[in-house]
């Protein structure tokens, strides 16, 4: 898969995680708005791990449109719902049910499903259910870990090279994961990458470093039709000083 580049491309570093979380709240919403404005309905992806939870709590205390909010997850570990890692879980706890957001709008990944497989597979058609063949998010919301990946797309993993369909099973070990293709996160109008720690420092300079290796840093990979924003923290962003 050649790697293209965004077509429109924002890195900010801010003070530190609280600042980072206030900039990424300000975004969504506008980026929210804005959707519903244009199009009367605005499709969102979220990202797991412990820096989206402060900006959904932050979004639970926003006034917003939510009949028009359709919620997915970009990836999601295979746990069922009240299990502590899970994605969806702790995005409902931290926002989605402290809103009037209706509840069919809001479509966690069937991790009941007998087997991973069977689960990308029925998440596949329900997100071309609710938005066509031709899926295109609003709003992505992901993560970055310390080796790279994004969403459920680990280093060297067959999931990086699926461009068949629009969800697969990504895998960190012996432990699958539901995972969008990156095609799918692609296709869409904004991805915002929300970064923080001095650990991300080394995999943040390949990503951005002219020319690595995108299956030892999948982020790379990540180049949608639309916006791209990389918010970072000062202890991440340090990576990038040079």
């Amino acid at each position: 898969m050649g790697e293209t580049m965004a077509a429109s491309v924002h890195v900010e570093v801010h003070d530190d995680r609280a600042a980072l979380v206030e900039r990424a709240r300000i975004l969504v919403v506008d980026q929210i708005k804005t959707a519903i404005a244009d199009r009367g309905i605005c499709y969102l992806a979220l990202a797991g791990g412990s820096t989206p939870k402060p900006l959904y709590e932050a979004l639970a205390q926003e006034t917003l449109p939510w009949s028009r909010l359709h919620i997915f997850w970009g990836d999601e570990r295979y746990v069922p719902i009240d299990h502590p890692d899970s994605n969806a879980g702790m995005a409902k706890a931290a926002w989605l049910d402290q809103v009037s957001l209706p509840a069919e709008q809001v479509y966690p990944v069937p991790t009941t499903a007998a087997t991973p497989q069977a689960a990308a597979d029925q998440y596949q058609t329900t997100v071309e259910t609710v938005m066509g063949q031709t899926p295109i998010f609003d709003v992505v919301l992901l993560g970055m870990g310390d080796d790279g990946h994004t969403a459920s797309l680990f280093p060297h993993t067959p999931a990086l090279a699926v461009s068949d369909c629009w969800v697969t099973v990504g895998n960190k070990g012996d432990n699958p994961r539901i995972t969008f293709t990156v095609p799918l996160i692609n296709q869409s109008r904004c991805v915002m990458f929300l970064v923080s720690g001095a650990n991300k420092q080394t995999a943040l300079k390949a990503v951005f470093a002219e020319t690595a290796d995108s299956q030892q840093y999948p982020s790379r990979l990540i180049q949608p039709q639309g916006e791209l924003w990389w918010l970072l923290d000062q202890a991440a962003g340090a990576a990038l000083e040079d």
